[in-house]
């Protein structure tokens, strides 16, 4: 992140003009002392001077003070991942602090709002107090409903309403949910399709292919998660609920989900073993819950989304996303959450004194690095 140095940066555009302190001091119409203290930092142009300054220079005012109000893709993914790490190291209230403060500073750079929010999102079960998450809860809110005021970007402004509805979700405002998402679904568009051909046209097959791949590769994950949520609405309807289990397994391991993508995986475990436990079927919990710490062993850090054989070419679209094609929690959160998602779920209570439970809390103990 860039600082405000306009010391620097007058002392850099006035020797790569060639001038002295005198010339600039006479073009300006102050004391050769002044400009001195301008460079050395001991004191600061007057603000009426700074449009005087930026045009003798042939450079913004933004420019001339050093200051960026912007940040680029790639410092936004480091800050974003900087920031995930220290919420597993630091109390929660320290990283909050911080984050505000780039928050602050970078008030008008839009795309580094939307991933704050999505970074608070991840992490506000963190908070030390119920009150300190209710905050982080409006603070998401806020940053969701700049973002979508203020920036010019369709696709930006889309995001934010999801965040927004999908943090009115956590606080319990249904109603707010389903006027921020309009109460419908939508016929899905076939654009994928129409953007294959046209490359296919060209001569262009390797694009045309690598389009298709990405379009699959995001509609096997969404049918799979949305599946997995699926379960737990038919918790009532055990015939449902096992046949949608055993609809999606076979499609997960076809499609190669424990290597593809191991967290979609883990969902549909923990989704059949929380369906199952609450059925009082405690052997196929435990099934679904050994299926479970398999995914998680199958986790390797630090961790990356990647393509196989069959999704050869969406390797470069993962790394280009906001975030990379790494998880949007730090390690020691992915990793504690693990065990904290079977050994604190009051599901499972039945379980506790289980022989096979117990080895699958030991396992998952180990996974993560306890004791």
């Amino acid at each position: 992140m860039k600082e405000i140095n306009i010391a620097k940066v007058i002392t850099r555009k006035r020797k790569e003009k060639g001038i002295t302190q005198d010339a600039l001091a006479e073009y300006i119409g102050v004391t050769k002392a002044s400009v001195s203290k301008w460079e050395t930092g001991q004191s600061y142009p007057d603000i009426t001077l700074l449009p005087r300054l930026a045009t003798f220079f042939n450079i913004s005012i933004d420019h001339l003070i050093g200051y960026l109000p912007q940040m680029e893709k790639e410092e936004i993914r480091r800050t974003y991942r900087s920031f995930a790490e220290d919420f597993g190291k630091k109390p929660f209230s320290k990283v909050y602090e911080e984050v505000n403060d780039v928050i602050d500073k970078y008030y008008a750079c839009f795309p580094l709002l939307l991933q704050m929010s999505i970074l608070l999102l991840n992490h506000y079960m963190l908070a030390e107090k119920e009150e300190l998450k209710s905050e982080v809860l409006e603070k998401i809110l806020h940053l969701c409903r700049r973002v979508k005021e203020e920036s010019e970007d369709v696709w930006l402004s889309k995001q934010a309403n999801s965040i927004e509805a999908m943090t009115q979700m956590i606080r319990g405002e249904s109603l707010e949910v389903l006027e921020l998402l309009e109460g419908t679904i939508r016929p899905m568009a076939s654009d994928e399709v129409t953007l294959a051909g046209a490359y296919q046209s060209r001569g262009e097959v390797e694009k045309a292919k690598s389009v298709l791949q990405i379009s699959m590769y995001q509609h096997i994950l969404s049918f799979i998660s949305l599946g997995a949520s699926y379960l737990t609405l038919n918790l009532d309807r055990t015939e449902t609920f096992e046949d949608v289990l055993q609809r999606l397994l076979p499609v997960s391991d076809t499609m190669n989900l424990m290597n593809l993508n191991p967290n979609v995986m883990a969902q549909v475990y923990y989704c059949g073993a929380y369906g199952y436990a609450v059925m009082g079927k405690l052997d196929d919990s435990l099934n679904m819950l050994r299926g479970y710490v398999r995914t998680c062993r199958n986790i390797s850090f630090p961790y990356e989304l990647k393509g196989d054989s069959f999704f050869s070419l969406v390797d470069p679209w993962l790394n280009d996303l906001d975030l990379g094609s790494g998880p949007p929690r730090g390690e020691k959160v992915v990793k504690e959450g693990m065990l904290q998602a079977v050994s604190m779920n009051p599901a499972f209570a039945l379980l506790h004194d289980h022989p096979g439970y117990k080895i699958i809390i030991s396992e998952l103990t180990e996974i993560i690095g306890g004791k």
